[in-house]
Formats: structure tokens, C-alpha cells, sequence
């Protein structure tokens, strides 16, 4: 695979372009502290029938930090300005957690971008201020080090981290890895976000998609994500935490694919 790159908005993005060329254009927004790799199962699954872009955002895997406040909207910009750098105009973008806010925010400021959404293991609101500004001061006084462990207590199953040991050491360390300063503005941008008011107006197919034990965004989180949205489906992968792509791509990409093409996506 060939390394990308786009300055944009003031900083650089790593990106990637995979897949059927002439094909629906299907877009992947990560998880806080992870990179583009989360998906390449589930890239590697839908490459025959669909055009798949992935990308590390401003502060996570090889993109650069920048130096403008974090915000969702700044996060959501830097994904419509790599589209316009792409010359894409519609698309059907697939987030995970804070991937599935910077989903929503451009579904409601750029609707005529956006053809459908999948909203994996995330919600309108994440978590609470205090949660947050405790693990932005957890980092800041003693580095990613200091959330590894318990962040990936929250990201993967118990039978996942006791089975797949050597990928479990592979995840924590990409988490890890994660500039203080990316990771930290990322906290404080889902800290600041509540987009309960421009989600329930979405008007596009949703599909929403929790994992069964999920700790960082529980299913009945999402679930209720799915009841305000009007007409929006809601699935449950079994067994799963909060990162589908890495514990269960095959199941994903059937439900993306399913979602796809029983709304005429595809």
C-alpha cells in the first residue's frame, strides 16, 4: 500500500485509497487513539465492490498535530477538505466512537455530502466532562503510559485480550504511541460535543452498531443514538467491545455491505 499524504487546514493527513475505483465511495473515520489499520480487515472484505478511503486524523498514526484548538468540527473540516483534495463528492462515511461524531457533524453541516452513515460503538454525547478532563490530566502528567492499560480494558472483549495476547500488545501499542497532544485534543473535543439537537434531525439511511460489551459507549447508549434518529436500523454484534473492525470485521462488513445495498447505495 502506498503511503499518502495532504496538507490541509493547516496540517498534514495520512490517507490511504483502496479498492474498486468506479465504485460507491465508502469512507472510515477511527476510534480516539487508533489509526487507519483498524479497518484493514474490513477493507480487505468490501475491496471488490466499493471504493474504501481510510486516514489517520489530525493527531493519531502519521498525520500531524496542528496547531488550532481540537474541536468535532475541526476533525469533520479536515475529512470534507481530504474529500474535496480527493475531488469526492458523496459518500457514505462509516465512524467509529469519536469517528462516529465527526460522522454526524458533517451529515449535519455538509448533508448533501453524505449518502448514509454507519455509526459504530458512538453516540450523539460521550462520556462526561469530569471522565474527561480526569484522563487528559492523567496523560499530561504521565504520558499515553499512564491510560494503557484501562483503555484497552474498555476497547477490547476479556476473551479477545485472553486469546489474541500478541495483537492485544499490538493495539496498546498503538495506542500509546499516540502524541500526548492529538490524543488529549481529541478528549477535550468529544468533552465539548453534544450533538443530541443535529442528530435527531438527520435525514439520510443510518445504521447504528453497537458491540454487546462494549464499556466506553454501552449498547443501550447506542441504541437510544438510534431511536432519535428518525428511521435509523440498529444492530448487535454479540461478544464484541468497542472496536468491531479489530474483533469482528467479517461481521461488520456484512452489515455495512447489507446496509448498502438494501438502501441503494451501492
Amino acid at each position: 500500500m502506498t503511503i499518502k499524504v495532504a496538507d490541509l487546514n493547516g496540517t498534514h493527513l495520512h490517507y490511504a485509497d483502496r479498492g474498486r475505483q468506479d465504485g460507491p465511495v465508502l469512507v472510515f473515520s477511527n476510534s480516539l487513539g487508533t489509526d487507519h489499520r483498524i479497518w484493514d480487515d474490513v477493507v480487505a472484505s468490501l475491496s471488490g465492490d466499493y471504493r474504501l478511503i481510510t486516514y489517520d486524523k489530525r493527531g493519531h498514526g502519521l498525520s500531524g498535530v496542528g496547531d488550532q484548538p481540537y474541536s468535532i468540527d475541526l476533525h469533520a473540516r479536515d475529512l470534507l477538505a481530504l474529500l474535496d483534495h480527493l475531488q469526492i463528492d458523496q459518500v457514505v462515511i462509516c465512524g467509529l466512537s469519536v469517528g462516529g461524531l465527526i460522522a454526524q457533524h458533517i451529515a449535519a453541516i455538509a448533508p448533501g455530502r453524505v449518502r448514509g452513515l454507519i455509526l459504530c460503538d458512538t453516540a450523539p454525547k460521550i462520556g462526561d466532562t469530569a471522565g474527561w478532563n480526569a484522563r487528559i490530566d492523567a496523560i499530561e502528567k504521565g504520558g499515553m503510559a499512564a491510560i494503557g492499560d484501562a483503555v484497552i480494558a474498555r476497547w477490547l472483549s476479556d476473551d479477545y485480550r485472553q486469546t489474541k495476547i500478541a495483537m492485544t500488545a499490538l493495539y496498546h501499542t498503538m495506542l500509546v504511541r499516540c502524541p500526548v497532544a492529538g490524543y488529549g485534543g481529541t478528549c477535550g473535543a468529544i468533552r465539548d460535543a453534544d450533538l443530541t439537537a443535529t442528530t435527531a434531525k438527520l435525514d439520510m439511511p443510518v445504521l447504528c452498531v453497537a458491540g454487546s460489551v462494549d464499556l466506553s459507549t454501552p449498547p443501550d447508549l447506542v441504541r437510544k443514538m438510534a431511536e432519535i434518529i428518525p428511521n435509523a436500523g440498529f444492530a448487535l454484534i454479540t461478544g464484541v467491545g468497542h472496536l468491531p473492525p479489530v474483533e469482528a470485521p467479517d461481521q461488520l462488513s456484512r452489515l455495512i455491505d447489507s446496509f448498502i445495498r438494501e438502501n441503494g447505495l451501492d
